[in-house]
């Protein structure tokens, strides 16, 4: 049997482990070859065997996506292999540190914001290069909740994710005549490695996961992904710069 996405190519940045391994893996499950870019070698040659034993293939490029080389050279070792680059998910990123503005420094300000915006800014950048030469793809960047509100302590990552929604606004406008379509998924709070270091205690994240959605749970990184191979299909056709909430009803309330 033929599957959706079968001959496609799908590059996922942060897919060592959380929302970018999830993703690879329900591409794979369609058929699409999957290229995996992380800092991170065991846990992404292990994203690579799964998406093997999931009946599809992927390679892993080590890349960090604050250093333009690297993302150049990660969007050529997508095509040399492949021969194109259908899909794209940025979804690499960090939480910083948290603690209150007056506290930051410089450094955790730099790091923060290379990692979540500028490595959004440089993936898009080489990713939009070569989908101009196709004429067509589809991007989608892994913002937050906290693209589109506020919470305390958290002042340097919210910049971050809200100069993502703007970002992605305005490079999908520059685009929108070239077959190429790009948008923004906001999770609220999901089960990752992430979520785990910020709430280390397991009944202080049961309590805030409750107290955050409406639906009374938190998000499974599979449900990201679900969303992201959505926005990346034809079933969206006709949706671009957009920003997608995925999170248990939270911006509503």
């Amino acid at each position: 049997m033929t599957k959706e996405l079968e001959n496609k190519v799908a590059l996922i940045t942060g897919g060592s482990s959380g929302m970018g391994r999830a993703t690879a893996l329900a591409f794979a499950r369609k058929g699409a070859k999957v290229v995996v870019a992380s800092r991170r070698v065991k846990e992404s040659e292990e994203t690579v065997q799964l998406i093997k034993e999931a009946g599809s293939e992927g390679i892993f490029v080590q890349t960090d996506v604050t250093k333009a080389p690297e993302v150049e050279n990660l969007v050529r070792q997508t095509v040399a292999t492949y021969g194109c680059l259908d899909y794209a998910f940025n979804n690499a990123g960090t939480e910083g540190v948290v603690k209150p503005c007056i506290e930051q420094t410089e450094e955790n300000w730099d790091f923060t914001i290379d990692t979540n915006l500028k490595g959004v800014w440089l993936s898009m950048k080489y990713e939009l290069l070569q989908m101009l030469k196709q004429g067509s793809g589809a991007i989608v960047n892994n913002a937050s909740l906290l693209a589109l509100r506020g919470m305390k302590n958290y002042a340097i990552y919210c910049a971050s994710h809200h100069g993502i929604l703007g970002l992605t606004k305005a490079t999908a406008l520059e685009h929108a005549r070239d077959g190429i379509r790009i948008n923004v998924v906001s999770p609220g709070a999901v089960e990752t490695d992430m979520m785990n270091r910020i709430y280390s205690d397991a009944e202080v994240k049961a309590a805030f996961v409750e107290q955050l959605h409406p639906l009374g749970r938190i998000c499974l990184p599979e449900e990201i992904a679900n969303t992201v191979v959505w926005l990346c299909s034809d079933d969206a056709s006709f949706i671009t710069g957009q920003s997608i909430s995925v999170d248990g009803g939270a911006t509503a309330q």
